[in-house]
């Protein structure tokens, strides 16, 4: 389709040669280094990982640097290298009840076992440019270094479950498929779409969240419960006979609770929506655990008043911002033959409807 693009390899070579260039930037500026992007830029690290199916922050720092801050491109690189890996195995699921907490919040219960713990969060800042972050920070003490709580928190919605006013959650051995090794199927079960939901666009998923508290899909949750911290990753090891841990990873986990009405089947009680994700990432776990409560309408026997947030189609085949940034992107792309073609459709067109208005006119 792109023949026609070979016979300007030499535009395309010094388009990518001055694409450095700008990557750069000034010269007698020091050079972006990986660690300054890994360790000040976290939270834009943390979303190229989520988003791009991988966990490193050394290589999403990288991806970061040569999209020059391109976030979507940066998960772009971030996909296309995955895709590289050979997988030699598969870990076990995590178990987030035993996250070592850097934060850990609830907004249904004050007081609650384990205690509230805020860490490092915007909520309470006053949204001000802190223009002493301009100078030159040489010479500035350190803030005192703090420390996760390593004392296990029961989960929020254990308490509910206790006297049955949430509905329970349904574990299943049953191995979930990979939507990053076979493409989506419709309809698809919970595990494929909090799949999807996961490593989809942040904006997006979070414009479908919002639509759902403003009223196009009836959903306006409390968040029952918002943790971020590490939690350690087994790998069963055939030859040893048993798991061991390979590693540690950072997520943010949230659940929200959802007033449910009951059905004929089904008594009054609460509902769970659910968001995991890579890294510090708040807003997109918040995000997801809304999208996916209201795509869980017809499990539930709940009515679907047609908001977007319900259409599992609709809102899983256009969260994916790779897939949608290639489709909007190629049109920039040569298309001269295409365009040739619509061009003299459209002088035919203006030609006939032309000679039938002479012929009205005589």
């Amino acid at each position: 389709m792109y023949v026609a693009v070979k016979g300007g390899e030499r535009a395309i070579d010094n388009a990518h040669a001055w694409l450095a260039e700008e990557r750069r930037g000034d010269t007698d500026v020091a050079e972006l280094g990986l660690s300054q992007i890994r360790e000040q830029l976290s939270l834009a690290v943390h979303r190229v990982m989520a988003e791009g199916s991988l966990y490193d922050p050394d290589l999403a720092a990288l991806a970061i640097k040569q999209s020059r801050g391109d976030l979507i491109e940066a998960i772009f690189l971030i996909r296309a290298y995955r895709t590289t890996l050979p997988r030699i195995g598969h870990s076990k699921p995590v178990e987030t009840g035993a996250m070592l907490c850097d934060r850990r919040i609830s907004a249904t219960f004050k007081d609650l076992p384990g205690g509230q713990v805020l860490g490092p969060t915007f909520d309470y800042t006053h949204r001000l440019l802190d223009f002493a972050l301009a100078a030159e920070s040489e010479g500035l003490s350190p803030p005192p270094e703090a420390m996760p709580d390593p004392e296990p928190k029961p989960r929020v919605t254990e308490f509910l479950n206790r006297d049955g006013l949430i509905q329970p959650e349904i574990r299943s051995d049953e191995t979930p498929a990979d939507i990053t090794r076979a493409p989506m199927e419709y309809p698809a079960d919970r595990a494929l779409r909090l799949q999807a939901l996961t490593r989809g666009d942040e904006g997006f998923v979070l414009g479908m969240a919002y639509s759902t508290q403003r009223g196009y899909g009836r959903n306006h949750p409390f968040v029952g419960e918002m943790r971020v911290g590490t939690v350690p990753v087994e790998m069963e090891i055939a030859e040893l006979g048993f798991s061991i841990e390979i590693g540690e990873i950072l997520l943010t986990e949230c659940e929200t609770v959802n007033q449910f009405t009951g059905s004929k089947t089904e008594p009054a009680q609460f509902t769970r929506g659910y968001g995991l994700v890579f890294g510090h990432s708040e807003r997109k776990a918040i995000s997801m655990a809304l999208v996916d409560r209201a795509l869980r309408w017809e499990e539930l026997g709940e009515d679907n008043v047609g908001a977007p947030a319900q259409d599992e189609e609709f809102v899983l085949s256009h969260a994916d911002n790779i897939q949608a940034t290639g489709f909007l992107e190629h049109i920039k792309l040569p298309h001269y033959v295409d365009f040739q073609s619509e061009l003299e459709l459209i002088r035919k067109l203006r030609t006939e409807a032309r000679a039938a208005h002479q012929e009205a006119a005589e």
